[in-house]
């Protein structure tokens, strides 16, 4: 498995807070490099983070409501393992996949842990609540305007850690030419202390040309936008 950083760029205008302007500096992607058999042919997969400034910055919650509508969906739908996997990384039991090889690339939400078990962090505390998740798990969208997925501010993977970049979701997509595209809203703390919100952060991902990728490999470079 071979993971490249890209970066998406975002109008510091879009950037709206709660208390405090945060130390979010945008959304970022890696690309996670596979050979697709069986159920994963002509697919690839992406790991969606929030980056940030400051190691103490978190994430506590993902979140749609009536102002601010969330969306996540790709353009040639999600792969879903609907024998082992579920829309939430607590769903994920890294201890399954010599048994479901397939399951490591299910679609799901997060914050911080990638799995349910194995987490630096112990056990992985994320909660969600008011999203149907039976679309996305049938291969469609995320769509909420009443909901959220979410940590309490005393759990350990919401931090940003010394990454800088709070992991959200992995998502599986159908079709080498597909994207994974939508709007994310953000809550959580900044360096200060300070609850903060972002907002309306659009992003629209898909996968590099070959010879883009092979660039990234051989410079081992990490792009990644900061706020002036």
């Amino acid at each position: 498995m071979n993971i490249k950083t890209l970066s998406l760029t975002i109008a510091a205008g879009s950037l709206l807070a709660t208390t405090a302007m945060a130390d979010y500096t945008g959304l970022s992607y890696d690309v996670v490099e596979q050979v697709g058999d069986g159920a994963q042919a002509g697919t690839w997969t992406a790991r969606i983070y929030a980056d940030f400034d400051n190691a103490v910055d978190r994430v506590d919650a993902v979140f749609g409501n009536a102002d601010n509508m969330l969306t996540i969906d790709s353009t040639g739908g999600f792969y879903q393992n609907t024998a082992f996997g579920g829309p939430t990384s607590t769903s994920i039991n890294s201890a399954f996949f010599p048994l479901a090889p397939s399951l490591e690339w299910d679609s799901y939400v997060t914050i911080g842990a990638l799995y349910a078990n194995g987490s630096p962090f112990g056990n992985n505390a994320l909660l969600d609540i008011g999203i149907d998740f039976a679309p996305f798990e049938a291969g469609g969208a995320i769509s909420t305007d009443n909901g959220t997925w979410f940590v309490t501010p005393d759990d350990a993977q919401g931090g940003a850690g010394s990454s800088m970049r709070v992991l959200l979701g992995q998502f599986t997509m159908n079709g080498m030419n597909s994207a994974v595209h939508g709007v994310l809203n953000i809550q959580g703390k900044d360096s200060a202390g300070e609850t903060f919100q972002v907002t309306g952060q659009d992003f629209y991902f898909e996968l590099p040309a070959p010879g883009a990728l092979a660039l990234l490999g051989l410079a081992g470079v990490a792009s990644r936008r900061r706020r002036k």
